[in-house]
């Protein structure tokens, strides 16, 4: 059963990984769509692509929104790191969960929620304006688009290097704080530079997900005319009255070109991380660092940034959702309604969309970590270089958006024949997320495994168990809790995606982060921060439950 396993393992992640990337390929070789009948092989994707003033522009301002928010989240989410992890800070038990809430909420309710918060004529800018008789900001820019992604990924930072300062040796900044070193200096010239590996790490983390923005750039930079690649992958659907399938797929390759070497430059650097690592190897008890007189202004620090990041555009999406209509001169009190969730009602694929998002969270997410445990179970104890294979399978799709990964499986429903009808269910949608999150899911999964002592596999092996009854008897039941927490964890995740639906989007397969995503080319702000409000309430049930369970959110 074990070699059976490995080796379906190993077929099935690279089917479903370089079955859907080879079609792109393939696609971008050609002169027009697939299904055409007078599709033929030709470069003029390439040279059309190449030398479109509109794809320079797009790239050019892909990469300073990656540049912008990784000098933005990187610092930031060091010094939260530092603060939460290794000083007094009043509180930091409670603040370190709510500093990961950002991950789970969707980027495109983010998006919206900041436009009606703090947008032209948003909540707070209108009362902002009422003050002080203007507006002093612009968020539709793109220094607003760069501001707030950077803020909304410091989350990310904040995880790899706050598990790296976890296992500093206490006795290093013990020794800066004797010669009289404050926690600013400790900071800057001691704790931050031992795990410097681990804040690279997160820059180049960072980096690469500036190349996948899709939501924020589609509701903040649209108004100003602001493209990055993936929105301007988006715009070229039906450029030439047709789907313009052989241009997108080489702007989707150009993407995955881009990201690729970012995916494999964080895996190198994470293989080499624990050469600087500087762990204390005789139990020496941690003492937080004081702060001192500055505990309260960094509880500041951090409280202001969960307002502006997390407060800010939830509060912006719930007021939306209330009132009827919003503008200057208008009265918060005499516009108060709740007609816009029985809006909801009249409409049945948003209704249906809100069942399948749960059904795609709870069900999907469920088989996905089955799907998940048994690829980890092929991999654990396996001692073979197609572990090493399998484990670059594994991250090749985190080089992938997931708007990319959603228009491939379409073109793999539309191209081969047998399966096509399963487009139209959930299906379609369930495989494509599953192979988006493969590298989170995966992650989950080994992490729970690694807790688990080879001697006791060892010793039902001894007693002549086969390995598949090892993995039933002892693995599994061992790992109960660790499953039970990452099928949570994937189902926030699998109700905040929203990218990879866009093009399955259709009757049967609609969720609610694509149908957000539909509905901002229509204005219909209503029907969308109603929507939003259900999502966010949605992910907040499941994070509930989760930190009751006692899940660790940064597992």
């Amino acid at each position: 059963m074990s070699r059976t396993l490995r080796w379906f393992a190993v077929i099935g992640v690279a089917l479903v990984v370089f079955g859907p990337l080879g079609l792109i390929l393939y696609q971008s070789f050609l002169n027009e769509p697939f299904f055409s009948q007078s599709a033929r092989f030709s470069l003029d994707a390439y040279r059309y692509i190449l030398s479109d003033s509109g794809f320079h522009s797009a790239f050019g301002t892909s990469l300073v929104v990656s540049f912008g928010m990784t000098l933005i989240s990187v610092p930031l989410g060091s010094l939260l790191a530092f603060l939460l992890v290794r000083t007094d800070l009043p509180g930091k038990k409670w603040l370190e969960p709510w500093i990961l809430v950002p991950i789970f909420l969707s980027p495109v309710v983010l998006a919206f929620g900041y436009v009606v918060a703090v947008g032209p004529v948003g909540f707070f800018s209108l009362w902002t304006k009422a003050l002080i008789g203007r507006v002093p900001w612009s968020l539709y820019s793109l220094f607003g688009m760069v501001l707030i992604a950077g803020l909304t990924h410091v989350p990310h930072t904040f995880l790899y290097v706050s598990s790296a300062l976890r296992s500093l040796d206490p006795s290093v900044e013990e020794a800066a704080r004797v010669a009289g070193a404050g926690p600013w200096r400790i900071a800057v010239t001691v704790s931050l530079p031992l795990v410097l590996p681990s804040i690279l790490f997160s820059a180049a983390l960072i980096f690469l997900l500036g190349f996948e923005l899709f939501g924020l750039p589609l509701v903040l930079g649209d108004p100003a005319g602001l493209l990055v690649l993936t929105t301007y992958l988006y715009k070229l659907t039906n450029l030439l009255g047709i789907p313009s399938y052989h241009l997108m797929a080489v702007v989707a390759l150009s993407i995955v070109a881009l990201t690729f070497p970012l995916v494999y430059l964080q895996r190198r650097m994470l293989r080499t991380a624990g050469r600087f690592a500087v762990i204390g190897g005789k139990g020496q008890a941690f003492r937080p660092l004081p702060l001192g007189a500055l505990r309260w202004p960094a509880v500041a620090v951090v409280v202001l940034w969960l307002a502006v990041t997390v407060l800010l555009p939830l509060v912006g999406v719930a007021l939306r959702s209330l009132v009827s209509s919003w503008g200057e001169g208008i009265k918060l009190s005499e516009v108060l309604t709740l007609d816009h969730f029985r809006e909801l009602s009249g409409y049945p694929n948003l209704v249906r969309g809100i069942i399948n998002t749960f059904l795609i969270g709870g069900v999907g997410g469920a088989l996905s970590v089955i799907f998940y445990a048994v690829v980890a179970l092929a991999a654990h104890r396996w001692q073979s270089r197609w572990v090493t294979f399998l484990d670059y399978l594994v991250m090749v799709p985190r080089a992938l958006p997931g708007l990319v990964v959603g228009l491939a499986f379409l073109w793999v429903f539309l191209f081969f024949k047998p399966i096509a009808p399963l487009r139209t269910t959930l299906f379609s949608l369930w495989i494509a997320y599953t192979v988006v999150w493969l590298a989170y899911g995966l992650r989950l999964i080994s992490a729970s495994l690694f807790q688990v002592k080879p001697e006791l596999e060892e010793a039902a092996r001894v007693t002549g168990a086969t390995q598949g009854l090892v993995f039933r008897d002892v693995t599994l039941p061992l790992i109960r809790f660790g499953l039970i927490g990452s099928w949570l964890l994937i189902f926030m995740m699998y109700i905040r995606e929203y990218s990879t639906g866009v093009y399955l989007l259709g009757p049967g397969t609609e969720v609610i982060g694509s149908l957000i995503v539909s509905l901002w080319g229509t204005g219909a702000l209503d029907l969308i921060a109603a929507l939003s409000v259900v999502e966010v309430a949605l992910v907040g049930i499941v994070l509930f439950i989760a930190l009751r369970l006692g899940v660790r959110l940064d597992a």
